[in-house]
């Protein structure tokens, strides 16, 4: 681990000590670290920017209505993102019994589908076209995989945690995250085929 995250850990295990004694200010100091992080976790897995700011705001409430559970010889950033983590769980859960009208579904009075119905975006040269079409493929790839893959390559490669962290926030070993996490390369592989040797 290096420097910096040790230093993080310390002042986050510290403000956490201050919450928890009865100094609510801590919350900010917990919040200005850790919200645009988690933010960013939160809208890959969500796919939505309205449902992960209120899941990240979700995850602070937690932290702060649990503070007493909170285990000091923890890190805070893997408890924060088990509770980020159960939260986008529970959204998904939330989706699947009531689904939203998809962008491509067909408009019913005008018979084109709701994608054109929407403004155009200014035109962009076809480079930053080609990124941003491969970027949403891959996108779209990752927000495609079973749940149980698709946390684990998030947390992965987009949080950039260890083995070991994304097992602590998902209650399993470090192996088993190596083998969700090689299952869902295989299915990226496969969705994506020629696309990742281009990228």
């Amino acid at each position: 681990m290096n420097g910096e995250s040790t230093e993080l850990d310390a002042l986050d295990r510290a403000d956490m000590e201050r919450l928890i004694a009865g100094h609510e200010a801590a919350l900010n100091e917990l919040m200005e670290r850790h919200a645009g992080k988690l933010f960013n976790y939160l809208i890959r897995c969500l796919q939505n920017e309205e449902d992960a700011a209120d899941a990240a705001q979700e995850a602070f409430v937690r932290v702060y209505q649990n503070r007493a559970k909170f285990d000091t010889s923890q890190r805070f950033s893997t408890w924060l993102y088990a509770i980020a983590t159960n939260l986008v769980k529970d959204r998904y859960r939330y989706r699947t019994r009531h689904p939203q009208v998809s962008l491509d579904a067909e408009n019913e009075a005008t018979g084109s589908d709701f994608r054109e119905s929407l403004p155009e975006r200014g035109p962009t040269p076809s480079d930053t076209l080609a990124a941003e079409e491969r970027a949403e493929m891959v996108r779209r790839a990752v927000a495609a995989l079973p749940e149980e893959l698709r946390v684990p390559i998030l947390l992965s490669e987009y949080e950039e945690l260890s083995h070991a962290e994304v097992g602590a926030i998902l209650k399993c070993s470090a192996k088993a995250v190596e083998t969700r996490l090689y299952r869902a390369r295989q299915h990226l592989r496969a969705s994506l085929g020629k696309l990742l040797e281009a990228v």
